[in-house]
């Protein structure tokens, strides 16, 4: 079932009154359970109140560290070893893992590594889909117009003050003030704005058809027929589409299958 702009709003504006536990992990790989998190960070924020608390640490999970994870986020193999056993700070890690909305710049690669790490503990961890919040999908939502949302590019753009990319703590950290810049302008700007925002959203045919309710090909025609034309992605060469064009046709849709009274 796709998802409305309008039921997005509702989704993003109650984020603006929670607690948000932003997280962010570097690992040994791209998937669980072969690769492992070898460092962790946790940040406790509000948009009331700010970070209120930050705690990071390295994590030995006794395995080997690859030489391009080396390279990529400068934690060599030595460092690893010198750390706190895996068990040891995934228990500690817990409490803080268990409050607020889990908060990710792409929550699909950390999350499955957090509940990866305590089911080897033999400890349960599943937070609802209502307790957890993206930043990539936020950020393409709201910031349609730039060219790229990986974090160290969103750093740079808006000039947040952290330390290095691809290091636990600097991440988490510019994963929180991305999420306060954007959370606070969906805050204080009235609905229609912020509708206006998200219409401007490209999505794939994969997800236009989900709306419309039939095959990519026939989305794509039905887009054009009804005069919105197509940015094509200079990357890969698909098809996208703004989210208001799709949306317009689903709503018309929806009203003609409507019983006539």
């Amino acid at each position: 079932m796709p998802i409305l702009s309008t039921d997005l709003l509702a989704y993003y504006r109650s984020m603006t009154t929670r607690s948000l536990t932003v997280v962010d992990l570097e690992t040994t790989g791209h998937k669980p359970p072969r690769s492992r998190a070898i460092e962790v960070s946790v940040l406790h924020a509000s948009l009331k109140d700010g970070i209120l608390h930050q705690q990071t640490s390295l994590i030995n999970p006794q395995v080997e560290v690859p030489s391009m994870i080396t390279k990529f986020t400068g934690i060599y193999q030595e460092m690893v070893d010198m750390a706190p056993p895996s068990a040891e700070v995934w228990e500690q890690f817990l409490p803080l893992l268990s409050e607020g909305v889990i908060t990710a710049h792409n929550i699909a690669f950390d999350y499955p590594f957090i509940q990866g790490e305590y089911e080897r503990l033999g400890i349960p961890y599943d937070r609802p889909e209502s307790d957890r919040l993206c930043t990539v999908k936020l950020s393409r939502i709201m910031l349609s117009e730039l060219p790229s949302r990986k974090l160290p590019d969103l750093v740079q753009h808006f000039q947040f003050p952290v330390g290095e990319s691809h290091r636990a703590e600097a991440d988490t950290i510019a994963c929180w003030l991305l999420a306060e810049r954007l959370l606070k302008e969906i805050h204080n700007e009235d609905d229609e704005t912020v509708l206006a925002r998200f219409g401007e959203q490209l999505l794939p045919l994969s997800e236009a058809s989900k709306f419309l309710g039939c095959s990519q090909k026939a989305a794509s025609s039905r887009l054009m027929a009804a005069g919105f034309e197509p940015y094509i992605s200079r990357r890969s060469g698909a098809y996208l589409f703004r989210r208001s064009a799709i949306e317009q046709l689903y709503w018309q849709s929806h009203q003609l299958s409507l019983p006539s009274s």
